[in-house]
């Protein structure tokens, strides 16, 4: 009797089918949170084989978890553009691939690694599709600690309910970069777009985990195989 496929092992599927894509000489963004672990675990089997490539982590937990494998690093101060980032999302869009990113609370350096190239790769498994951005999960806004109250008020002007993200000590949770994250809940985002527009406009606020444009390609682990989306 076949044993029921998991999300963890769906998004392997995908995760091993963006590893394949790399060729020598690339220089590869490499994503954070759990389905990027997937991923960097994925690239170390490909270097151990040879592959010659160097990785832009976007946390510190993917540098250990790249160096530990092998996997040479560096910095967009060394290579300011990327041939390609790979990393999950925690909602994707069907139809423009717009995403939601950011559970990690690493969206702020995610995002800068994003731009530094023409493509983004998204890894996921089919349970993050979805027909509007916000259906299930709440956006991420990396914000200062500075006042960060005030910020959170004009959050909620835009119908937003943000919510402050803790430890699991209970306390609140610091970025890498220093930084709080509040997330928001919008329920159903009819454009994820102009949303990002007026977050962008909101003082205080550093990121946020909409990425709108950014991903050209999404790989879908799914029980038959690795499905692909493009715009």
């Amino acid at each position: 009797m076949n044993t029921p496929t998991t999300a963890e092992q769906l998004k392997e599927k995908a995760a091993i089918a963006a590893a394949s894509q790399l060729e020598n000489g690339m220089i590869v963004g490499l994503g954070s949170g759990s389905t990027a672990r997937l991923l960097v675990a994925a690239i170390g089997r490909r270097v151990a084989e040879g592959l010659k490539i160097i990785g832009i982590p976007t946390s510190e937990q993917t540098a250990e978890q790249a160096t530990s494998l092998g996997i040479p690093l560096s910095t967009l101060g060394e290579y300011p553009e990327v041939h390609v980032t790979i990393d999950g999302a925690d909602e994707v869009e069907v139809g423009t691939l717009d995403l939601i990113k950011g559970g990690g609370g690493n969206l702020l350096r995610e995002k800068i690694v994003a731009i530094a190239g023409p493509r983004m790769v998204v890894i996921v498994d089919e349970s993050k599709l979805v027909p509007q951005l916000g259906t299930r999960w709440k956006v991420p806004i990396e914000v200062a600690q500075f006042g960060w109250q005030s910020t959170a008020r004009y959050l909620k002007k835009l119908n937003g309910v943000p919510g402050m993200r803790l430890t699991p000590e209970g306390k609140p949770f610091v970025t890498d970069g220093g930084n709080y994250i509040l997330d928001t809940a919008f329920g159903p985002i009819p454009s994820g777009a102009a949303l990002a527009r007026e977050i962008d406009s909101i003082v205080g606020v550093m990121e946020h985990g909409l990425f709108i444009g950014m991903a050209t390609e999404v790989l879908i682990g799914t029980p038959e195989g690795v499905k692909r989306l493009t715009k």
